[in-house]
């Protein structure tokens, strides 16, 4: 066989041999993609849930402020509102969650699809924070003047105490829900299941595809 002959197969066999590559690597960004749209997926029943347990939960309290208006202690009412306020913000970014959720196409560019993972990651971290707020009104709505004329100055020690206690949790973890103590032991433990882990391990995958997409 002549050099020219052994040369050609040689190009031959490399051209090929990219060929086999370049299709190998589409196949797999094509896979890594329907991966990455699957685990978005799985995250919209328990967003869907949220909102619908939300506008079921504020109904509630807003049919209570408005047939007990007259009737109930200030403690109660102002509860109730915040409340209701607090989880009408969370309905809204659940919204717009599944929003973006629905945006999200394989077929854009990287950058604009962890955007709007970054955005989703983002909102997640603020929906908790937000919700955690209400922590406190949990010892609020039962008060009123005669439960502290009837217990005493120990009632109100203890009251201060619970109100406190729970104020300075809610404040602690609206300050401290941040993306820096993701490796922290209680950020783990709180930030998991169906409405975290697919969407950073969606976050991975996207960063394989644009390693893919580079080389």
């Amino acid at each position: 066989m002549e050099n020219t002959e052994i040369l050609d197969l040689w190009s031959n066999y490399s051209q090929q041999l990219e060929q086999n590559l370049l299709l190998n690597k589409k196949l797999t960004r094509d896979i890594t993609g329907l991966k990455v749209q699957s685990l978005l997926a799985s995250m919209k029943p328990g967003k869907v849930f949220a909102v619908m347990a939300g506008i079921l939960w504020c109904l509630g309290l807003d049919v209570l402020v408005i047939q007990l208006w007259s009737h109930a202690t200030v403690f109660f009412l102002a509860s109730a509102i915040l409340q209701s306020a607090i989880t009408s913000v969370a309905i809204g970014i659940y919204l717009y969650q599944l929003v973006l959720l629905q945006q999200v196409n394989m077929d854009d560019p990287v950058l604009q699809t962890q955007a709007k993972l970054a955005r989703l990651r983002a909102s997640t971290l603020w929906v908790v924070r937000l919700l955690w707020l209400q922590l406190p009104l949990w010892t609020t709505f039962y008060l009123s003047r005669q439960l502290f004329e009837l217990n005493g100055l120990l009632a109100i020690i203890c009251q201060i105490l619970a109100t406190g206690v729970f104020t300075g949790v809610a404040i602690w973890l609206f300050v401290n829900i941040r993306m820096e103590n993701r490796d922290q032991k209680w950020f783990r433990l709180m930030f998991r299941g169906k409405d975290w882990t697919p969407m950073i391990h969606a976050m991975d995958m996207i960063e394989e595809i644009k390693a893919y997409k580079a080389e």
